[in-house]
Formats: structure tokens, C-alpha cells, sequence
């Protein structure tokens, strides 16, 4: 009788070890599961998620000039003092925009110096805007806070930085050259280059400027 008791005990302890054993597997794997969660579902920038062969042109301006901001501040540190201004990136021909050079991405030196003030400041660089006026200016169409009229500008505070760039035009996009530059003596300490499609803004055009000449192209069937 002692035998067959000691015979059953043995059978419950062998069947809650397995219990016991399966619950520690379980709980294990449990484990590991939320541990691969927590490091895979950190916060990325959407275009992090991104391949940059999945993007098309049309609308994505953002994209580009993210991945040049990347470039552009990649040795880069914000200093806690430096302040920034990004400029206007102009026409490396010209050095102005020109309302005449009606090419697809004629508006992509305001977009890009926009664009820059926000890549700028959510990477923690203090921009300047020195477009702000003095107080609101109220119209009949709008209120706006921010001018080009030099007498309705606000003082301008320190700059230490430009941020700024030129562009080269080419018949399907245009090549931007971005740069910081030290306001002091000058020096640039920091440089990118991107090449932006022409598509950023529209379709595809049939015709185009070249050299201030108008050329049709032929639409592909």
C-alpha cells in the first residue's frame, strides 16, 4: 500500500513538473515576444518607414528635402547659444528668383527655405524669423504677422548661422546645394547636395525652359 501511495505521488510530482515546466516555456516566450515589440515599435520619422525607391516625385517635396536636412546636419550639433536664420536658396546663375524662368520647380527655393526652418527646428536649432513684422497686419483678404516690406519688419535679433543654398536647373529636375554658413567669418560648416525631381510639384510637362528658351516635348503613348 505504501509502495503503490509513493507510486502515485511520484506521478503527480512528474505531472506538475511538466505543468510547471511548460508555464515557465510559455512565460519565456511571453517575454521575448513583447521584448521584440519594445525595440521594434520605436517612434520613426515617417520617412524613416520609407524606401526611397517606393517614392514617386508628385508631392513628396517634404521627403527630399528631409533626406537633405539629414545630410546637411548629419556632424552638425545645435549649440545652445548659435542662432539661425535659414535664407532663400536662389539660382546658382543668378542668385535671385525670377518670376520669368517659368521651369516646373521655379518655386522651390521658397519651398526648400520653409521646408529648412521646420527640418531645422525639430532638430533643436534655434531659427530666426526674420520676415516677422512689428504687429499684425490685418487686410480686408487676411492677417498675417510676416512681411517682405523692409519698414514693417521687426528688429533683427543675433544671427551666428546662415542656412541657405543655391540651385542648378536641369531639364528633369534640379540639383540643390545646401550649406550653413558661420555669420561671423564666413567659413561653411556644413555642405549637402540633392537632386530633386522635376515632378515635385506637377505632371509631367510637355513643354519645358532651357537657357530661357520654351522646348515641347513629346509625351510618351
Amino acid at each position: 500500500m505504501k509502495s503503490m501511495t509513493n507510486d502515485v505521488n511520484n506521478v503527480l510530482l512528474t505531472k506538475n513538473s511538466c505543468r510547471l515546466a511548460k508555464a515557465l516555456a510559455y512565460t519565456a516566450l511571453c517575454l521575448a515576444v513583447l521584448s521584440g515589440c519594445s525595440s521594434s515599435d520605436k517612434p520613426k520619422s515617417q520617412f524613416e518607414q520609407t524606401n526611397a525607391t517606393d517614392v514617386s516625385a508628385l508631392g513628396n517635396v517634404e521627403y527630399h528635402t528631409y533626406m537633405l536636412a539629414n545630410e546637411l546636419f548629419a556632424n552638425v550639433g545645435p549649440a545652445r547659444q548659435s542662432r539661425y536664420a535659414v535664407v532663400g536658396f536662389v539660382p546658382a546663375d543668378t542668385m535671385k528668383y525670377s518670376a520669368d524662368h517659368q521651369h516646373p520647380l521655379m518655386l522651390l527655393g521658397h519651398q526648400l527655405e520653409q521646408g529648412m526652418i521646420t527640418e531645422a527646428t525639430k532638430r533643436g536649432f534655434s531659427t530666426q524669423e526674420f520676415k516677422l513684422s512689428n504687429d499684425i497686419i490685418v487686410s480686408d483678404e487676411s492677417d498675417r504677422v510676416l512681411t517682405r516690406n523692409i519698414e514693417q519688419l521687426s528688429s533683427i535679433e543675433r544671427v551666428d548661422f546662415y542656412i541657405t543654398g543655391t540651385m542648378v536647373y536641369q531639364e528633369s529636375g534640379a540639383v540643390v546645394n545646401a550649406r550653413i554658413i558661420n555669420a561671423r567669418n564666413k567659413n561653411i560648416v556644413a555642405a549637402a547636395t540633392r537632386f530633386f525631381p522635376a515632378e515635385l510639384f506637377w505632371q509631367e510637362e510637355q513643354v519645358t525652359t532651357r537657357n530661357g528658351k520654351l522646348y515641347r516635348t513629346e509625351g510618351t503613348r
